[in-house]
């Protein structure tokens, strides 16, 4: 586990830093498949470590302990589901009235594009009727695509569950792996290292679930007040669009202003949704993040930025969740590896991180 520096040159470390990452990267874009069910259920798992700790502490089972809080959990989401899903057709039930004004917004944009930059609405009405024909062209791919992600979501409900029970299941037995995988006098600091990893990824996903309850009570009273059509709704959506950082906000934003465009009558709706929208964001993100997630997980909004891009691109939404938790543990391990403590530093937000010598978790 320990890697004395003196022994390699910085240029033949670098190089094996930069072929291990890259082989990982190969690697979780070949196998994202297999990889991405398995790190959320990892997730879930230290999510679910304390209460299952806790029902073997009032004499359940192990096997037992792990099936009902799992149960639980599980009952928990599906419900969560269930509600986006009621959100999402009353939404629908107002198509027609919803196709209706984007026409008139649509024609009121030719008009203006017409008058402002001297293109006829017959010259924009044969380039839309292009894309179209584009569209229509490539409608058995999108198809394709659409079904493999109804698959994808298919498979994470059939995984997800079996992989955490495991998980926990076999919890002592991996941990036991890890020990002997790396018995050469850093015992102490495997066990350390598997000790923060699990901390930060209980400490992230504890503290998303209260962030995302907040903004969701937050969002909903601001847009109830103001009486915004669609206000659970739109409310759910930056609640849970908000678990991806930086990017998710900013798509709530602009698909809530578009969406009370389209089915509000009064204007100034949009200001206040606006408003509203940039309050709780700004709530979020100077006393609910730093308070709830920062204080665990501390890593500066470079590398949390690159690390939703990378996670983006090799696996799309799926990997910008998981970029955070991944580059947290990241971390962890470069903070107990000598030759990876620079790497720690770099990924760290303050002066304090280098101050306390690679302990993550206060």
């Amino acid at each position: 586990m320990t890697i004395q520096s003196d022994k390699h040159p910085f240029y033949q470390r670098l190089c094996l830093n930069l072929i291990t990452v890259t082989l990982f990267g190969t690697l979780l874009y070949i196998g994202q498949d297999i990889l991405l069910p398995l790190f959320f259920s990892m997730l879930l798992a230290a999510l679910l470590l304390p209460v299952v700790n806790f029902l073997k502490r009032k004499k359940l089972g192990h096997t037992l302990a792990i099936t009902l809080s799992l149960t639980v959990s599980l009952v928990l989401i599906f419900g969560i589901f269930y509600f986006l899903t009621t959100q999402v057709l009353n939404f629908l039930d107002d198509f027609e009235m919803i196709k209706k004004k984007i026409t008139e917004l649509a024609l009121g944009m030719k008009q203006w594009v017409s008058k402002n930059f001297h293109v006829g609405i017959r010259k924009q009405n044969e380039y839309l009727q292009d894309t179209a024909k584009e569209i229509t062209t490539s409608g058995p791919k999108l198809v394709s695509q659409t079904f493999l992600s109804l698959t994808e979501l298919g498979s994470y409900l059939l995984f997800i569950p079996i992989y955490t029970f495991l998980l926990l299941y076999y919890k002592t037995l991996i941990r036991k792996f890890l020990i002997e995988l790396f018995k050469n006098g850093s015992e102490e600091k495997v066990i350390s290292v598997v000790h923060n990893c699990q901390a930060v990824a209980q400490y992230y996903v504890t503290g998303l679930l209260i962030e995302m309850t907040i903004v969701f009570g937050l969002n909903a009273a601001g847009f109830l007040i103001l009486g915004i059509k669609y206000a659970i709704f739109l409310a759910l959506i930056s609640a849970l669009l908000n678990l991806i950082p930086y990017v998710g906000m900013l798509i709530a934003n602009l698909f809530c202003i578009l969406i009370t465009l389209i089915s509000s009558p009064d204007m100034s709706d949009i200001f206040w949704v606006a408003a509203i929208l940039s309050g709780v964001q700004l709530i979020d993100n100077n006393v609910l993040l730093p308070w709830i997630v920062g204080s665990k997980v501390r890593i500066n909004a470079l590398v949390t930025i690159l690390g939703i891009l990378i996670g983006g691109a090799l696996c799309g939404v799926q990997g910008m969740f998981l970029a955070i938790p991944g580059v947290a543990v990241l971390k962890v391990i470069s903070d107990h590896v000598d030759s990876l403590k620079p790497w720690g530093i770099v990924m760290g937000d303050n002066e304090k991180s280098k101050k306390e010598g690679g302990r993550l978790i206060k």
